[in-house]
């Protein structure tokens, strides 16, 4: 940064409350600092600063597509969204959950999904399309995003119609080593020169591997469940794989017949209340066919609201059936999770294993433990 340059950025900075000691914005710096007066200082007079005489940008006169669009023009995409997600997060700039034409305007991405996700309820009912659109794109492209990468951590997986490496005249495939060598058929000889052998693998009939999501719905959690929704959907596109989804507060709901279509299951979560993770494991139990043969994710803050012990106790019962069991204390990019720590140690010394991942990495986990 050039020294010229400094003191208007710090003026940028600090706002309008530092125009007496700062000054020399240029027009361009001019239009930023009155784009993002329109949002800080509004936070400044909550808190009851304010600038002394003269003029000031009062909040209210804000037109908020057209700010909006100033902000696009005037800056790059990661402020306008940082700025964006501020406003609404931040600052309870409710006027963007409130107007078609200034959701229209917003960047889509995850923060914002998240805030919509949790505060749909307090929008006009006429919004509900513009929000679910936007809960799509930025769904769709979670998923191409995490579709390469899941298809990444299995690509080691076993192919089961892959040629046999055990060269044993029970697996010769006759059929297969004609078709190879049909190129060396000597007419005049009537035979068949057989340079290449093709041997088959013998397919043993395998039971399929249960995967079930196990998901508090609480608000701390929200960017899990949404990963959760959307890895789901994809592992539900696996053979021999079948994908139970189950989110939890002090009630449990099997979402299971919806995971293809995460952007309606996300729409349907409904967040808050409190924890009953046992009642949640207990439920999970029952829809265990095969424990050998079966995947439980729990992902969870581990904030237990019932009875640990009762906790405790399914989770032992569960690994005492050969069930692999996993507790995520986060399931999303970031993977900073606030857990109960006590709580994952008493989980982990009932034998289930704790970790919070990002979802390639489960996956990753997930293609080790099944094939």
């Amino acid at each position: 940064m050039s020294a010229e340059k400094t003191p208007a950025r710090w003026r940028l900075a600090l706002g309008r409350h530092a125009k007496n000691h700062l000054s020399g914005l240029s027009a361009q710096e001019a239009r930023m600092d009155r784009a993002m007066e329109a949002l800080y200082g509004r936070a400044h007079g909550a808190r009851g600063f304010r600038a002394g005489q003269g003029g000031s940008l009062d909040p209210s006169t804000v037109v908020l597509p057209s700010w909006l669009d100033e902000l696009k023009q005037l800056f790059p995409a990661s402020v306008f969204e940082t700025v964006q997600r501020h406003a609404v997060d931040r600052f309870d700039m409710a006027e963007l959950l409130a107007s078609n034409e200034a959701l229209q305007r917003l960047e889509p991405n995850l923060d914002l999904m998240k805030v919509l996700l949790a505060f749909r309820g307090r929008a006009d009912p006429k919004l509900a399309e513009p929000i679910r659109q936007i809960v799509r794109k930025v769904v769709e492209e979670l998923r191409r995003r995490l579709e390469t990468k899941v298809a990444r951590a299995f690509s080691g997986t076993r192919n089961r119609f892959r040629r046999s490496q055990q060269k044993r005249m029970a697996n010769f495939d006759v059929r297969a080593t004609i078709r190879a060598n049909l190129r060396h058929y000597q007419p005049d000889r009537r035979a068949l020169i057989a340079e290449r052998l093709k041997f088959t693998a013998r397919q043993r009939r395998r039971i399929p591997w249960t995967i079930i999501l196990c998901v508090d719905q609480s608000g701390s959690m929200l960017g899990s469940v949404v990963h959760a929704a959307v890895l789901a959907s994809i592992l539900a596109t696996l053979p021999a794989v079948q994908v139970k989804l189950v989110l939890f507060d002090t009630s449990v709901v099997d979402l299971s017949e919806r995971v293809e279509d995460p952007v309606d299951l996300l729409l349907s979560v409904r967040l808050g209340g409190g924890t009953d993770i046992g009642q949640a494991l207990a439920y999970c139990e029952g829809l265990i066919a095969q424990p050998s043969r079966t995947v439980l994710a729990l992902i969870s803050d581990f904030e237990e609201g019932a009875s640990p012990a009762a906790l405790i106790r399914v989770v032992r019962r569960l690994a005492g059936a050969r069930v692999t069991l996993i507790g995520l204390a986060a399931l999303d990019e970031g993977t900073a999770p606030m857990f109960d720590r006590a709580m994952a140690a008493r989980l982990a010394d009932a034998g289930m294993s704790i970790a919070a991942l990002t979802p390639d990495r489960f996956a990753e986990w997930l293609a080790g433990v099944i094939t």
